[in-house]
């Protein structure tokens, strides 16, 4: 077992642990420490506590120090120059005339690098920006290409629930998605209702599935030929309410057509792929 603190860089980024020293540390402290990006400021998340040494990446490095009030002032003046650098960056990528999107700019805590994350197509050749950057900046250069999703959780906005977006908030991590998941769902395959700010499938589809895959076992799927258990009468299923249970049942009847609305359970019969 050995003793670390867990530290984030952003917002709902991961963790990464660290060996602390003798100061007093809680959540919500910021620390300086030694990255392989250089000297970060940092935030503490996880206040020192014991993990298995199997669960840490070799060699654990220690921290620097706590942060002081000259480090908060220095940090926020390395987002401020980001910022503006950002800027800068967007005007040369125009004049250069390079098909590329940049999404944010960091500066390392001691101003010895700046990154750059930007998404693009494709391949793009940025050996002249990055040489352009060099000279107006007088630092060194560093270029990443991230992708949609990473883009977006760097930009952050609200979802269309209303709420701060799910990657921006306390996702660290991406989970797949996938078009099975929406359709156990039953929602609509409309690409606007499914789709986030990155253009991909929503997170949150894939909390909840699942539920939705325990809820849809025995469930006939729409267009399923099903017998009532109480009349006998044949029909095909027209919509499924997975939640409730329920099922939209067409009865042919030769020229009379009923549509009845009945539970999983009153079903005895289904001529088609159950879910």
């Amino acid at each position: 077992m050995e003793s670390v603190i867990g530290v984030r860089f952003e917002p709902a980024g991961k963790i990464y642990y660290f060996k602390p020293d003798d100061s007093p540390l809680t959540v919500g402290d910021h620390v300086i420490v030694r990255t392989v990006r250089g000297v970060e400021y940092g935030e503490v998340v996880q206040p020192p506590h014991e993990v298995p040494s199997s669960d840490i990446r070799k060699p654990l490095k220690g921290m620097m120090r706590k942060a002081d009030a000259y480090d908060d002032r220095t940090h926020e003046r390395c987002l401020e120059q980001a910022e503006i650098a950002l800027e800068e960056c967007k005007k040369i990528v125009v004049e250069e005339q390079l098909d590329m999107k940049m999404v944010k700019a960091v500066y390392t805590f001691d101003g010895r690098k700046l990154l750059f994350y930007f998404s693009a197509e494709g391949r793009v050749d940025f050996r002249n920006l990055v040489r352009r950057l060099a000279a107006r900046f007088r630092t060194r250069i560093e270029l990443r290409q991230i992708g949609a999703r990473d883009a977006t959780k760097k930009i952050g906005g609200l979802g269309t629930c209303g709420r701060v977006l799910c990657c921006r908030s306390f996702l660290p991590e991406f989970a797949p998605v996938s078009i099975k998941m929406v359709r156990a769902q039953n929602v609509s395959l409309n690409p606007a209702k499914i789709s986030g700010h990155c253009g991909r499938l929503r997170c949150c589809l894939s909390y909840e599935h699942e539920t939705y895959k325990e809820l849809n076992k025995g469930v006939p799927k729409v267009g399923a030929t099903v017998r009532l258990k109480e009349s006998g009468e044949v029909g095909r299923v027209q919509s499924v309410d997975v939640l409730r249970r329920q099922l939209r049942v067409l009865i042919d009847e030769g020229d009379e057509k009923n549509i009845i609305q009945c539970d999983v359970d009153e079903i005895k019969g289904c001529h088609g792929k159950n879910r």
